[in-house]
């Protein structure tokens, strides 16, 4: 599973970045290491690779040079955009496939080649605007103030909306992993068992947004990687090892599922909020063309290849989330279903981090350190709690992801990238390129509008569906 933040020092605090740990919800997406760095502030990971600074010592806003220094070599670079491309979007690519159709693994690819394409564009917006250093600078660079306030606004519902089906997803996989358990408290009898596993796992995690040591917060972004990578390593292994045959054929496609499959697949790509970072942190931006394209080439290649695999084990069957469809007596399955559990709770620091600190920041300078250190958390923690509210309220997992693509995630990668473009290249665009980006753009305003509207109906249907029973 990202906005830039304003906060007041901002101009000089931006100044200052620190090397972290980078995942995204697109899914991704991304570490927050330092309050002083504009990528750190806005959650969607600085790349520069400053790993000799001591992350406790971080800004003393006089001390602040007036450059950032920028040493990511091309190797560090590709791996930093592949983990910000790889997150929930593994979960869902075959329930995805298998509903669409193999054919629909065409759309897969082809909104992969154009989201790729749109991360160069936002490399050619910086290049006309060396001022600007993140993605909502750009959109200030195209539109002015209204362009800023409309992709921040975006990116913050992107991330809403992601750690909500992080916590869906937390709540599928505990019924699974806890399968059989009985769990009833008098003053909320009404609540299930699912429910109650779901609020002590958040129970769980609501401490870690009263952290106030920005490493740790890392490190916990350090572990939600490794259980994708764990996750992805489990299905393979099945696959591998015939623990499941691979015998299920795939229909050829389903027109009208279309729309919502297509929220899922565009999610799958969301990590376009953190480029403008990641080329600003390149020893050699000349190169973040070649960054971009073997990066990309890489994801499409894993989730394609994830996606058929995972609908030619299990057919009609496929679960929404890939690990619940995994069979429940492995041991890597319950490795699988843990991974699953466990990335969520290192989500939640992480991601709401942005909106803990515009608030703390945004608090008197009269306010006693502890006092803002206390509003902060309990900012954080109500935040939490709403995630939860609405997670429980709505617990589907596919129509909540599938809106989530095609509310936001389609205008983030697709709509506001060529947008941003035409602005400032108007005067050098040829015909042909302003004919391409148009089309690109108008495609992006399609899908993301019948994506919406379709999700949108599934859950309505859903929650009327379930409220009758």
């Amino acid at each position: 599973m990202w906005n830039q933040i304003q906060i007041p020092e901002a101009d000089s605090l931006h100044r200052q970045s620190i090397q972290v740990e980078t995942e995204t919800v697109h899914g991704e997406k991304l570490a927050l290491q330092c309050m002083g760095c504009d990528a750190c502030v806005e959650n969607k990971g600085c790349m520069c690779d400053h790993s000799t600074q001591d992350l406790k010592s971080v800004v003393n806003e006089a001390d602040v040079e007036d450059h950032t220094e920028a040493n990511s070599s091309f190797a560090h670079s590709v791996i930093n955009m592949i983990g910000m491309l790889i997150g929930l979007g593994q979960l869902s690519a075959p329930y995805a496939l298998e509903n669409g159709g193999w054919a629909s693994a065409f759309l897969l690819v082809g909104i992969g080649v154009i989201c790729a394409y749109t991360s160069l564009l936002l490399g050619k917006c910086l290049e006309k605007s060396p001022s600007s250093r993140s993605y909502a600078d750009i959109g200030q660079h195209a539109f002015g103030s209204r362009g800023r306030l409309l992709a921040s606004t975006f990116i913050n519902v992107e991330i809403f909306m992601t750690l909500v089906s992080y916590t869906i997803s937390l709540h599928d996989n505990l019924i699974t992993v806890f399968a059989g358990t009985q769990l009833r408290l008098l003053i909320w009898t009404k609540l299930s068992t699912s429910q109650l596993l779901t609020m002590i796992g958040v129970l769980i995690a609501l401490p870690s947004m009263w952290m106030t040591d920005l490493s740790s917060i890392s490190f916990l972004s350090s572990g939600g990687i490794l259980m994708s990578i764990i996750i992805f390593t489990s299905v393979a292994c099945i696959a591998i090892f015939q623990v499941v045959k691979a015998n299920h054929s795939i229909p050829a496609l389903h027109l009208h599922k279309i729309p919502a499959i297509s929220g899922l697949y565009i999610f799958c790509y969301a990590g376009h909020i953190v480029f403008p970072n990641l080329y600003k942190s390149m020893k050699d931006p000349s190169k973040f063309t070649k960054v971009s394209i073997v990066s990309f080439a890489s994801v499409i290649a894993l989730y394609t290849s994830l996606a058929f695999t995972g609908a030619k084990l299990f057919g009609p069957e496929v679960s929404s989330q890939i690990t619940l469809s995994m069979p429940r007596h492995l041991i890597i399955t319950k490795i699988a279903l843990w991974a699953t559990v466990i990335t969520p709770m290192t989500k939640y620091a992480l991601e709401l981090a942005p909106f803990s600190v515009q608030i703390e920041h945004s608090l008197p300078g009269s306010f006693s350190s502890r006092t803002k250190t206390i509003i902060r958390g309990a900012v954080g923690s109500f935040l939490l709690l709403i995630i939860l509210s609405i997670a429980l309220s709505v617990p589907y997992f596919e129509h909540v992801l599938s809106l989530t693509g095609s509310l936001v995630s389609f205008s983030i990668c697709i709509v506001f990238p060529c947008a941003f473009y035409i602005k400032i290249s108007s005067a050098q665009l040829s015909k042909f390129s302003l004919i391409l980006n148009a089309t690109l753009l108008a495609f992006g305003l399609l899908l993301g509008v019948a994506g919406t509207i379709s999700s949108s109906k599934s859950i309505f249907t859903s929650l009327k569906r379930d409220h009758s029973a």
